[in-house]
């Protein structure tokens, strides 16, 4: 299919359907042919304004070939063809795997590797080698934290060059033409529209632009067909969305020509959805001795300990040269944090600014690696793709794939024995939160059953316990779906009412911006409106988000001086400190952290 104007844009992937055959089948197969259309006919006239505006001058395109990237990993990893230990042995023989698997038959896979089994090259090497073989366009990496994004884009750059991976996410940040309001960078541009060999990006921006009606958002869903897509850390897709998640991905693989792999240490059930909406592709595995894999890569003993007094975990931290401390809640880390001695020890949440959380982790890691005194409480944040290394680790008892994940952070490179590398699991005197119940429940039933922890079969339980529990009829609370297949009152396809219901997480969050000496100018283009969205992204780095009682608290105290709608600068200085964060309480000195 071919759309011309005074720009040639052309769809690369296979002639979908006629609408005929779409329209007998069902809306919701329709709605993605008409957003794929759509999508063509918005990116033309943006490409054909662009090339009005420069004078025909734009910088696009000009990447290597995905043969050419192909044989940039193929020199890159072969330094690695003779492994000198065990663990790098074992990742070769997932690698391995993944090249074989590269030349099966486009569709479904899923790629389980326990954590420090060095998916993400081995990852790449499946996605080029099947995009090779295949004649795919591109290869889309939707992975659902900024911090993973970042860490796992600079290894994509460091194999194939920079020129070839464009970042699509709130914090990524290029320059601006002063003439005009396009980028200058050619992968600034392609982050409008995704025409780049490599692409990486978020969860919430993927699939919220599967269910957009805005022209922006929208105008990239054409270049998402005949890709590679590998979504990283599945099982992260909040539950009451995976329905609509899972069925867009089922369509794209079903009648867009995609490739798409399920990537986890903690594979989530969703195979049934997926063959709802895409009933001629099983999923499979690519790993050839997935359950060997756990075996082989188990480096850590469990210990369920139970509950604990706040004061008591406390003071067996203290005993600890070296800990990591997780828990669910901001306020417990903060309130853990505080019975701590001060040398040595380190607290992370979303309550401090992304810049604080940097300086924190790059501080970590030092004395991690200089044998220094380390202790360190964290909320769940630190868990996925961090790339830390703990010898021991403390989990608050939580959702299975949480508690995995967690103990991913300690003897992460196998440079200590498995006896000696303890995840303790315990229970705080205090109810769970009410989010993390159900969660809890699945893992307890899991673990009862299976009599272990860091086993497939194990996980497999418990993510089948989880979908039972939570029912059904709660995995679309949004109802989209529903939406899309019958309608909305009278309208068929009612696009926009979708638009405005899914959201991927919750947005119902105000930004609280934290003068300092490095944003004190941005925070004063923010006040008079002289900024631009480069402006809004780095300020970014100096805020903090929170729910909509703590921001009234903070406004109707006075703590803070409003900028807009859910956008506010911190006044009174005092109520933030570098190592907590903001405190949520306006009365000073009794913080309160969620």
């Amino acid at each position: 299919m071919a759309l011309r104007g005074t720009t040639s844009l052309r769809w690369d992937g296979p002639i979908p359907q006629t609408p005929n055959d779409i329209i007998s089948e069902n809306d919701f197969e329709l709605s993605f042919w008409i957003r794929m259309l759509y999508s063509c006919l918005v990116d033309a006239d943006f490409l054909d304004t662009e090339k009005f505006m420069k004078n025909g001058s734009v910088v696009r395109g000009g990447y290597e070939s995905i043969d050419s990237l192909l044989s940039k990993l193929n020199l890159y990893t072969s330094k690695w063809e003779n492994a000198t230990t065990e663990l790098n042995d074992i990742r070769n023989q997932i690698r391995y795997d993944c090249i074989k698997s590269a030349s099966d038959e486009k569709g479904l896979f899923s790629l389980t590797v326990p954590t420090g089994g060095g998916k993400t090259v081995s990852s790449l090497a499946f996605a080029l080698n099947h995009a090779a073989k295949y004649g795919l366009s591109r290869v889309i990496y939707v992975i659902p934290y900024t911090s993973i994004i970042e860490q796992n884009a600079a290894v994509f750059r460091s194999i194939l060059g920079d020129m070839n991976v464009v970042e699509h996410h709130s914090e990524v940040q290029y320059d601006y033409g002063n003439d005009f309001d396009y980028c200058e960078s050619k992968n600034a541009l392609a982050a409008e529209n995704w025409d780049a060999p490599i692409v990486v990006t978020t969860a919430v921006q993927f699939f919220e632009s599967l269910y957009s009606n805005k022209p922006s958002k929208c105008r990239k869903l054409h270049n998402i067909a005949n890709s590679v897509v590998i979504f990283d850390e599945i099982q992260s897709i909040p539950v009451d969305h995976l329905l609509p998640c899972m069925a867009s991905v089922g369509t794209l693989v079903k009648n867009f020509g995609v490739s798409a792999v399920l990537c986890s240490a903690t594979q989530p059930f969703v195979s049934d959805l997926l063959k709802k909406y895409a009933p001629n592709n099983p999923v499979r595995e690519i790993c050839s001795d997935v359950d060997g894999l756990f075996s082989k890569l188990s480096r850590v003993k469990y210990l369920n300990e139970g509950p604990k007094s706040l004061e008591t975990l406390a003071a067996e931290l203290c005993k600890k040269k070296q800990v990591l401390c997780i828990v669910n809640k901001r306020k417990t880390a903060k309130n853990l944090f505080d019975h701590l001695p001060e040398e040595g020890s380190f607290h992370l949440s979303t309550l401090m600014t992304p810049r604080d959380r940097t300086v924190a982790l790059e501080t970590i890691r030092q004395r991690l690696e200089n044998g220094l005194v380390c202790r360190v409480i964290s909320t769940s944040l630190i868990e996925a793709g961090v790339d830390i290394d703990f010898p021991c680790v403390y989990r608050e008892m939580a959702g299975l794939d949480s508690i995995v994940q967690a103990a991913g952070r300690c003897n992460r490179e196998r440079k200590r024995d498995k006896e000696d590398s303890i995840v303790t699991i315990f229970e705080l005197d205090e109810k769970p939160p009410k989010l993390l119940r159900v969660n809890i429940g699945a893992a307890r039933e899991a673990v009862d059953a299976i009599g272990e922890i860091d086993s497939k079969r194990t996980v497999d339980l418990y993510f089948r316990a989880l979908r039972s529990f939570v029912g059904q009829g709660n995995i679309d609370v949004s109802d989209t779906v529903n939406h899309l297949n019958f309608g909305i009152s009278g309208c068929r396809l009612p696009f926009k009412e979708v638009a405005e219901s899914f959201h991927l997480i919750n947005t119902n969050m105000f930004t609280v911006y934290i003068p300092t000496d490095e944003s004190e100018g941005l925070i004063e283009q923010l006040k008079n409106g002289t900024s631009d969205k480069r402006a809004y992204r780095d300020a970014g780095h100096f805020s903090v988000n929170i729910y909509p009682d703590h921001y009234h608290e903070l406004y109707e105290s006075g703590c803070i001086e409003e900028l807009g709608p859910g956008m506010a600068v911190l006044v009174d200085t005092s109520l933030y400190n570098k190592k907590t964060g903001l405190s949520l309480a306006a009365n000073y000195g009794q913080a309160e952290f969620v």
